[in-house]
């Protein structure tokens, strides 16, 4: 079956998408991004993807390129057309083409560009098992709070996990905290049972699934405490776990050299994990 790209209002093989050698994303990194996952054909927490989009590129001063409504459109016309019922859906807004110069040019139009990739999400071991994580010096920009498409540092700091056979590597702060992770929200339980995530400022990305944890927390009268928790701190947990929109809520069972607890995924980690694939499973059945 083929795969279908959209590229500037065209649906295209993915294989032919093309964008302008003088795109300032491709010269610049001068743009935003979006991933979201899909459980049964549709978006998951698609409404919170898009409100990220829009901060996103009002702190760049990108215009978006179409309305919501279209985008939309686009995005459940891709989907469609590539038959995805599990998987994610990748949107990438730039500045778009203009001679290269550093300051942003005026009159030109975004570039948007959207694919989608089939993935069984659901069934990783990941979600099971737990996964290890290192920790690395964050040395990212002062403005993480901005999806932008400039991943460098995650790159480097998610290839040295890689290296030391962990899956995450936690970004941690000249005053010795884990901001969050290369691709990730990081979350710690307390000896004392407390349910900790740093605290939303321009050290961090606002993470959907984030949001969405905290909310299903609430609901299962579990609060979230917001709040800064260092190296040593994580490693004394009785649990630690990340969320994003492809890991969902993956439990941290070692952190460097350091195993977490007994070295399985904790009682709480499971219950807020079940909850949010019972969340998920929801979605799927509406579909």
């Amino acid at each position: 079956m083929a795969r279908y790209a959209y590229v500037d209002g065209r649906y295209v093989p993915h294989c032919e998408g093309v964008v302008g050698i003088e795109d300032r994303g491709f010269q610049f990194a001068d743009g935003i991004y979006e991933v979201a996952s899909i459980i049964g054909g549709a978006m998951v927490d698609g409404p919170g993807h898009l409100d990220r989009m829009e901060r996103s590129l009002a702190a760049l001063d990108i215009a978006p390129p179409v309305s919501r409504r279209v985008l939309e459109l686009i995005m459940r016309e891709l989907i469609a057309r590539n038959a995805v019922v599990d998987g994610f859906l990748y949107l990438q807004i730039t500045r778009g083409v203009a001679p290269r110069d550093h300051k942003y040019p005026t009159g030109i139009r975004p570039t948007l560009v959207l694919s989608t990739k089939r993935v069984d999400f659901l069934n990783q071991a990941k979600l099971a098992e737990g996964v290890k994580a290192i920790t690395i010096p964050d040395i990212r920009w002062a403005r993480c709070d901005i999806k932008t498409i400039s991943l460098l540092p995650n790159c480097m700091g998610k290839t040295r996990a890689a290296a030391a056979g962990a899956y995450e590597a936690l970004q941690v702060d000249a005053a010795g905290y884990i901001t969050e992770g290369t691709s990730s929200n990081a979350w710690i339980v307390t000896q004392d049972n407390r349910l900790l995530t740093r605290a939303l400022s321009s050290d961090i990305l606002r993470g959907v699934t984030r949001d969405r944890l905290i909310g299903i927390a609430a609901e299962e009268g579990i609060a979230v405490v917001e709040e800064a928790f260092s190296v040593e701190a994580a490693k004394a947990a009785r649990e630690a776990f990340v969320t994003s929109a492809t890991s969902f809520l993956t439990p941290v069972v070692q952190i460097d050299d350091r195993v977490i607890a007994d070295g399985a995924p904790g009682p709480l980690s499971r219950r807020l994990q079940g909850w949010y694939l019972d969340y998920c499973a929801g979605l799927r059945a509406r579909a």
